[in-house]
């Protein structure tokens, strides 16, 4: 698994394929290799068998490369394009693309040799740094871990000692550039602690120095101490890095800062295969045994609250939750936030907030900065903000606006500009609507990135730009009203009409406007121009429904004075639909008389038209006969060419470009009707040479001979093909033309010789039958000569035509005319000449040699030497005259003549000849003629055959007799010997060898010969087989015993004479041959005769190892082993040991195979010789010699012979076995067999192995030898693997108590681990429970608390349980034992532990427990609870638990109402009313008032008590229930209540009905005391009515005083208000306002940027606010006080 997408599984027969990004779709393919690797990035599958690597792509199904490697141990894709390749020595990179082979990156360190095992291999992102890492066995079963870091530029290497290790690339606060970070764990040998490493890689010097973290310890826990980490895999998203290790424990580190985040155990298992996910950071990895897979990812929710509360590292958790934008750390930011405010830290506060995610970004926070004071020659602090919030990202919505507002007040858009193209700022409507007045461009980028639709297009209108305003509306399916828009411009903006129209048009889905109208818009304001353009655009897709448009387009212009516009239009052919006819008229009245033949169609129109067409173009007029049909171009052609020869040259154009369409006949009969001979000859000049037409040929050669174009005429009558020469030379014949030539080219190329010799004969042109075959056709001059001898020509004539040809003439035929006309011999003086010319053509020589054999003249001698005649033509010429001479000539034929020289020969007796020219020959083909015999079919075939047959004989005779004993050369009578046999005749083959061997000869001794007639003897005739092989001496002995053996002879007895005779000294000297020919000649005793016993004989007599090793083989293979094994003792042969040994032990004869193994092993040291002699040995029980040879020197394997041993049996030569080499654990096993306990004790100490140990333990426990039991056991419990399978091995004896001791004892080991500490508290809690507690407070740390809870819970030991669950932090689990067993139950365990439960629904379900069962113990449960439970929701268990409930809650209750929640308020003051507390229940209404206090007040209206019913009023008075709490007042005459509850309401209407009650009821007194508090809610005229009514003037009169006063004091302020000021204080007073607008020595005012002004400073000489009797000074918000407007106002307005 080299990336998350694929997992490759490598089987026997296939390769499995899993696609993890396809639902784990499995694909096989039928591939074998043993190792697979898949391209972590594409579809690319490398794959090793044995020293060779493959890569293949599975896309295109191609292998891509091929590369032969030794030594890989380990390989790993670095890379989408690299696979690098570790080798015992070195490391390469092997490169996907092109063909390069693996290129040797670096040379592994010493540290790092071929004893470590390569587990790990990484690349640096910038492929500049390499680490290679791996593990090895150390000391006390321990595990080394050993890297190497390697640089590619400095070319060195640096040893680490560590098991992990991996690259980072991270971006780090306050550096530009990515810092390149090497990962890895570091542990020493010496050092049992663990560390991890982050150091910075390859930085530039001059950049700065490189980081480097100091180490950090790895909390390892306890229990894994001899755990090593065997992999590190880095989060590039998070930038986080994992480490699991060998135990299955996963460890999670923050890389910015090196510290452990998280430690837990996922596996039991190894993960021995893991691998990264680029888009999630998460890890995937394989387990090794149950092969499952796992996905680790980081829980982002839970990590800032881990952090927090299990760490207790604020800080990292401020700076993790900043960095990955994780939740939890909101109030972390919040308070380090106001604590660098309150030190005056900003900019470490701006960064703060920079880097806590979205945390602080919020308003309140800008308001913060800006209203911090500015330090002098400092920059705002509000300023420092942003500044850092954009160095380190985007603004948001708000922080953009708050920035954009003072800077664009400064007149500084460029700054904008900058961070919008940066992408700082977060764009919106009303950052838009800020820029849209400085900069319309900048405007419309924030409108178009917010997707303020109306916005943008209202900018691009003010830009003009209305050709992008279709475009961008119909991309984001934005509607308007786009007619007003049109017709508002087509007024002011014609070409933005123009622009805009065209989009509409244009737009996709069809036109958002009626493309007529808008044209006719146009056209009303007299638009031509833009009429056109506007239609141009809106008929470009030529549409049939706009047919109507595209005429009225053409119309306007034709008609409107811009006919050179519709002669574009049309000449673009963009239109095509409008009415053509009109069109052409209005073409045809503007003088464009060829864009109106262009729309016409009626001949007429056209042939009107032409009339003009001196005025055309002549390439239109020749284009435009393109567009007629045949008969329009035909009638068009006769009309022009009437008119006079002025339209000649044109129509001569026509005809050459449209002849075959209009067809050659019908314009030559143009041209022909209109007499224009030269028009015709042009035109038909043009096409002759293309045109297949035969009349084009023809009247271009009769118009050319009436021109006098002679040599034009000759020339197509030479070249043509096409032209009808009957025709044509009938009228060359009847022309009778000054010039032949023309009928001569005629005549010869279509074979008209004899005619046209007649012609030039009788026409008297005699000169020209000379010239025509000397320099025109010579090849003719046999039909010339023989037309010539036809007409009686003189001879002499005849006879210079032919000297004058010469060589020239074709030979044969004018023989073959001589001889048909006897005139043969007049060609004798010819032919004489051709040959002393040095001719060697046949046909001159064979027709020399026919003269010469008519006249007698020496014909032999002509026939033998002549060298250039044909054979056969002269053979049959001859053989009429004489047969002799046609032998003579056929044979002169070396073979091509053979059969009509057979044939003569066969028919005149000729066979001593053909019998001398046969042998002569050496030609098998030519042999097997004569020699096959023919079968006969029929009467008359049968008697032919019988003649046949006789010459036949008569030839063989011949043979025989004369023609081979003449022979001197040995290939003409090998040749015929094996024609002979070919023929199959064997008998008269043996005659011919008999009488050429045994009868002496040059060839007697002739190997090949002596082969041959042995050889046809074993085909013919067996019986003379051994006499030949008596009487012959030279021949191959060994072929020929070869043959007589094969299946096809079965010739043994003559096979073995063979060798037995040339085994003999006088036949070979050599005595290894000798030997040779005896192993063969008893070889065909034992192999073909399986003549065993004679062969016995005949081994016994030769005494030859090599026969004696041959007799073994063959007793071997027949299963004689015991003999076989004697006959290789006597060979002294070794060399089939491997069957020897393997039928010796099937026939078991252990005693007869060991001295044949010694012997053996005198001369081989091999393995299975040693292995077989030990296992004879003790298959004989023989053990002293089995110890002798075990002890001295031997290559046996003693393993495998003892494992053999063992399996059947044989124990005690097993112990002999695996003591010799210390294999102390199969020793043990021997010993367990021999019921040798306390040996196999002592070996499995030597054995030292877990397996072992089981082994003899369980063994020992079967025997009852329960001492060394407990010895093996405490030695197998050391391992965790293995404590189950003790404890279940004694369960099931069931010796629980030696099992409870032996676990006990374990205790006390120095590598005690968890298991053993755990299953005894499992066994505790079966057989021992007293001893539960003590063992879990005692060994706590050791255990494992989830197997003994389980256990505790499985026997209901209810108090271990809880103990651990708490040692735990299991609260929640203790919390529910102790709730649902009493006997659990501890008060004061269970108030630690509720505290600390992870689930809330606990807490809620204690309370239940707690009132159920311990309702005295609640308050102090709720003391606990108070700050982690819903009070609200504990109120209502309460209520429903009860009224009692609520009364045992009560202190609860107060104690947590400072919370002000409505339902403790509520059920308090419940309690208060029930208990009459009026006291109690008045302090919580005024302190808390979060309940429905409308409610109550009405609850206790009608209270019996009336301090209830004034809290009543109370409470209505609070709630401004002004009336309700006046009248339960007045019920209880509680007067002050009334006044008081009046005066707060500061209503007037409420007020006077109080007087005027008070004065209905006569309470003067209270009516003084209510004017008096109710003093600025009084009108005047009312107190002076009510008083002077009801004879109050007394009481009224303070009243009056006091309103008096209050009415000077104002109208002095407004006097001193509107008093003109001075001139200097108004310029000061002016210049003090336009400095609070400006900026701090120029730098932005950012705090000023809300689009209003600052606010005027408070005015002096108000009056102050009085209480009691005064009142309030209100000024109108925005007014300043001498009723000018504010000018912050104004401005901001």
């Amino acid at each position: 698994m080299e990336s998350d997408r694929w997992i490759v599984s490598v089987e026997p027969t296939q390769l499995t394929l899993v696609d993890l990004q396809n639902q784990a779709q499995v694909t096989r393919r039928p591939m074998t290799a043993e190792a697979v690797v898949m391209n972590p990035s594409s579809n690319i599958l490398a794959l090793r068998s044995g020293k060779i690597i493959q890569m293949f792509n599975l896309d295109t199904k191609t292998k891509l490369k091929s590369h032969e490697i030794e030594g890989i141990v380990f390989w790993k894709w670095t890379g989408a394009n690299n696979l690098a390749l570790v080798t015992a020595t070195a490391v390469f990179h092997w490169s996907t693309e092109g063909t390069s082979a693996p290129v040797q990156m670096f040379t592994r360190h010493q540290n790092v040799g071929p004893n470590t095992q390569i587990i790990n291999y990484q690349v640096s992102p910038d492929e500049k740094w390499y680490l290679l890492g791996g593990i090895s066995a150390g000391q006390d079963g321990g595990v080394n871990g050993i890297m190497q870091l390697y640089s590619v530029e400095k070319k060195v290497s640096q040893s680490l000692q560590g098991h992990a290790g991996s690259f980072a690339k991270i971006k780090l606060t306050g550096r530009e550039d990515h810092a390149q970070l090497l990962v890895f764990h570091e542990k020493k040998a010496e050092d049992p602690s663990h560390k991890l490493f982050i150091m910075e890689v390859g930085r530039d010097p001059s950049k700065g120095a490189p980081l480097r973290l100091p180490p950090t310890m790895i909390p390892v826990p306890p229990e894994a101490a001899q755990d090593f980490p065997v992999s590190m895999v880095i989060d590039a998203k998070d930038e986080i890095a994992f480490l699991l290790s060998k135990m299955g424990f996963v460890y999670m580190f923050d890389i910015h800062s090196g510290k452990t985040m998280f430690r837990t155990r996922i596996t039991q298992e190894t993960v021995f295969v893991t691998c990264g996910q680029q888009s999630t950071g998460a890890v995937f990895g394989i387990t090794v045994r149950t092969g499952r897979v796992m996905r680790i990812a980081l829980n982002g929710p839970t990590l800032v609250p881990y952090i927090m509360n299990t760490l207790r590292d604020n800080e990292l958790a401020i700076k993790v939750a900043g960095r990955l934008g994780l939740p939890g750390a909101e109030h972390l930011y919040t308070q380090e936030f106001e604590r660098l405010i309150g030190s005056g830290q900003v900019k470490e506060a701006a960064m703060l907030v920079a880097s806590s995610g979205s945390a602080l970004r919020t308003p309140q926070t800008i308001a913060r900065f800006q209203q911090i004071p500015a330090q002098p020659n400092a920059p705002q602090p509000v300023f420092q903000y942003f500044s850092t919030l954009l160095e380190n990202g985007k603004l948001n919505e708000q922080e953009s606006i708050e920035l954009a507002k003072p800077v664009l007040q400064q007149g500084r858009p460029q700054l904008m500009e900058k961070w919008l193209k940066d992408d700082k700022l977060h764009c919106s409507e009303a950052l838009g609507d800020l820029i849209m007045p400085h900069d319309t461009a900048m405007a419309l980028s924030v409108y178009l990135r917010s997707e303020c639709h109306a916005k943008a297009i209202q900018c691009f209108v003010q830009r003009g730009e209305y050709d992008k305003i279709v475009p961008y509306s119909t991309s984001v399916g934005y509607t308007m009203d786009y007619s007003s828009m049109l017709s508002q411009l087509l007024f002011n903006n014609p070409q933005g009409a123009l622009d805009l129209a065209k989009g509409l048009v244009s737009a996709e889905g069809g036109p958002l406007i009626d493309i007529q109208a808008t044209a006719e818009a146009f056209l009303s304001n007299n638009r031509v121009r833009e009429t056109t353009a506007f239609l141009l655009e809106a008929l470009k897709d030529n549409k049939p429904e706009h047919a109507y448009l595209q005429t009225k387009l053409l119309e306007i212009n034709l008609i409107g004075g811009a006919p050179q516009v519709a002669d574009a239009i049309m000449q673009n052919g963009i239109l095509t639909h409008y009415d053509r006819a009109h069109v052409g008229k209005l073409c045809e009245r503007a003088g464009m008389w060829q864009r109106a033949a262009e729309h016409y169609t009626d001949i007429n129109d056209i042939k009107r038209v032409f009339k003009n067409s001196h005025q055309m173009n002549p390439e239109f007029v020749v284009t435009y006969f393109g567009k007629l049909n045949r008969e329009q171009s035909i009638a068009l052609l006769k009309d022009m060419m009437s008119r006079g020869p002025s339209n000649m040259q044109v129509c001569v154009e026509v005809a050459k470009k449209y002849h075959e369409e209009l067809g050659s006949e019908e314009l030559v009969k143009v041209f022909e009707n209109a007499k224009a001979t030269e028009g015709l000859y042009y035109y038909l000049g043009a096409v002759v040479n293309f045109s297949e037409d035969p009349i084009v040929h023809f009247k271009y050669i009769q118009s050319a001979c009436m021109l006098g174009q002679f040599k034009e005429a000759e020339r197509v009558c030479r070249d043509s093909n096409i032209y009808n020469p009957e025709e044509v030379k009938k009228y060359l014949k009847n022309a009778k033309l000054p010039d032949p030539r023309p009928l001569i080219h005629v005549c010869d190329r279509f074979d008209f010789v004899d005619e046209l010799t007649e012609y030039l004969y009788l026409n008297s042109l005699l000169q020209y039958v000379e010239v025509y075959v000397t320099k025109v056709s010579p090849t003719k001059t046999p039909q010339v000569v023989g037309k010539l001898f036809d007409l009686g020509a003189n001879q002499d004539f005849t006879k210079r035509i032919l000297m004058a040809v010469g060589t020239a003439c074709p030979v044969e035929e004018m023989v073959e005319i001589a001889e048909t006309r006897n005139r043969l011999r007049m060609l004798q003086p010819w032919l004489e000449a051709r040959v002393a010319t040095g001719s060697t053509e046949p046909g001159t020589h064979n027709a020399l040699g026919k003269i010469y054999i008519q006249l007698n003249k020496d014909p032999k001698a002509f026939l033998t030497n002549n060298m250039f005649y044909e054979p056969k033509v002269l053979g049959m010429f001859c053989e009429s005259l004489d047969p002799s001479l046609a032998f003579v000539a056929y044979k002169k034929g070396a073979g091509e003549c053979d059969d009509e020289l057979i044939k003569i020969s066969f028919t005149h007796g000729l066979f001593r000849d053909l019998a001398r020219y046969l042998v002569e020959r050496q030609d098998l083909d030519l042999w097997a003629k004569v020699l096959t015999k023919e079968e006969a079919t029929g009467e008359e075939s049968v008697e032919a055959a019988a003649d046949k047959e006789v010459q036949r004989r008569q030839l063989i005779d011949q043979v025989v007799e004369w023609a081979l004993p003449e022979s001197e050369s040995a290939d003409e009578v090998s040749c015929t010997v094996k024609a002979f046999m070919a023929a199959d005749l064997p008998g008269e083959l043996i005659i011919l060898l008999e009488r050429i061997i045994l009868q002496g000869s040059d060839f007697s001794d002739n190997k090949n010969l002596q082969n041959l007639l042995i050889l046809t003897a074993i085909r013919a005739d067996h019986t003379r087989v051994s006499g030949y092989i008596d009487q012959l001496d030279n021949f191959d002995a060994k072929d020929i015993a070869l043959i007589c053996v094969s299946e096809s002879h079965m010739l043994y007895e003559e096979a073995y004479s063979i060798y037995n005779k040339f085994a003999k000294s006088e036949h070979t000297p050599d005595k290894e041959e000798q030997v040779e020919m005896q192993v063969l000649a008893i070889g065909v005793l034992v192999d073909y005769m399986k003549d065993l016993d004679r062969a016995k004989g005949y081994a016994t007599q030769a005494d030859e190892k090599p026969v004696w090793s041959k007799l073994g083989k063959s007793q071997l293979e027949e299963k004689m082993a015991a003999e076989a094994i004697t006959s290789f003792i006597n060979a002294e042969d070794a060399s089939e040991y491997v069957k020897v040994c393997a039928e010796a032990n099937e026939a078991e004869i252990y005693t007869e195979l060991i001295p044949y193994l010694k012997m053996a092993r005198k001369n081989l040291q091999e393995n299975l010789l040693d292995t077989e002699l030990i296992y004879a040995y003790a298959k004989i029980n023989n053990l002293t010699e089995l110890e002798i040879l075990v002890n001295g020197p031997n290559v046996a394997n003693i393993q495998a012979i003892g494992d053999r041993c063992f399996s059947e049996g044989l124990y005690h030569a097993s112990k002999i076995l695996y003591k010799s080499i210390n294999n102390n654990s199969k020793l043990a096993l021997c010993h367990i067999h021999l019921e040798e306990y306390r040996e196999a004790v002592a070996a499995a100490t030597l054995a030292n192995n877990v397996s072992t140990w089981k082994q003899v333990c369980f063994a020992c426990l079967k025997a009852k030898e329960y001492r060394l039991a407990a010895t093996c056991g405490l030695e197998v419990i050391k391992y965790p693997d293995h404590v189950d399978d003790v404890v279940t091995y004694y369960s099931d004896l069931g010796y629980f108590d030696h099992l409870v001791s032996l676990f006990e004892q374990g205790l006390g080991l120095e590598d005690a681990h968890i298991g053993i500490f755990t299953e005894l508290g499992i066994l505790y809690t079966k057989h021992v429970p007293e001893k539960v507690m003590e063992h879990c407070k005692v060994f706590f740390s050791k255990l494992n608390v989830s197997k003994v809870v389980r256990a505790c819970e499985r026997a209901r030991l209810w108090a271990p349980a809880v103990y651990l669950y708490m040692a735990d932090k299991q609260s929640d689990n203790a919390v529910k034992i102790m709730s649902e067993h009493a006997s659990a139950f501890d008060n004061d365990l269970f108030l630690d532990s509720i505290v600390k439960v992870r689930n809330g629904e606990i807490m809620y379900k204690a309370v239940n427990f707690y009132l159920t069962m311990h309702p005295m113990l609640f308050t102090r449960l709720m003391e606990v609870l108070e700050n982690l439970v819903d009070h609200s929701r504990v109120v209502n268990q309460l209520r429903r638990t009860g009224d009692w409930a609520l009364q045992i809650g009560q202190a609860y209750m107060k104690s947590v109402q400072k919370a002000n929640l409505s339902a403790v308020n509520e059920a308090l003051n419940e309690l208060y009313i029930e208990d009459e507390d009026y006291e109690s229940l008045r302090k919580s209404i005024d302190k808390f008032q979060n309940f429905n206090m409308i409610a109550l007040a009405s609850k206790l209206a009608t209270h019996e008590l009336l301090e209830f019913r004034r809290i009543s009023a109370y409470v209505y008075r609070c709630n401004k229930k002004w009336t309700n709490s006046i009248e339960l007042s007045k019920n209880d005459r509680m007067w002050k209540d009334c006044i008081d509850t009046a005066n707060e309401s500061a209503s007037s209407e409420i007020i006077e009905n109080l007087l005027r009650f008070f004065c209905e009821t006569s309470e003067k007194e209270c009516f003084c005391a209510a004017l008096y508090t109710c003093f600025s809610h009084v009108r005047p005229d009312v107190a002076l009515e009510l008083g002077w009514l009801n004879g109050y003037q007394n009481f009224i009169t303070p009243f009056l005083i006091q309103n008096m006063r209050q009415t000077h004091d104002r109208l002095k302020a407004l006097e001193e208000r509107t008093k003109p000021p001075k001139e200097e204080d108004n310029q000061d007073q002016i210049a003090g306002t336009y400095s609070q607008l400006g900026g701090f020595n120029n730098m932005l005012m950012l705090e000023n940027g809300g689009g209003m002004g600052g606010m005027m400073p408070p005015q002096q000489g108000m009056m102050p606010d009085m209480m009691g009797f005064g009142g309030n000074m209100h000024i109108h918000n925005g007014m300043m006080p001498n009723g000018m407007g504010n000018p912050g106002m104004m401005g901001g307005m």
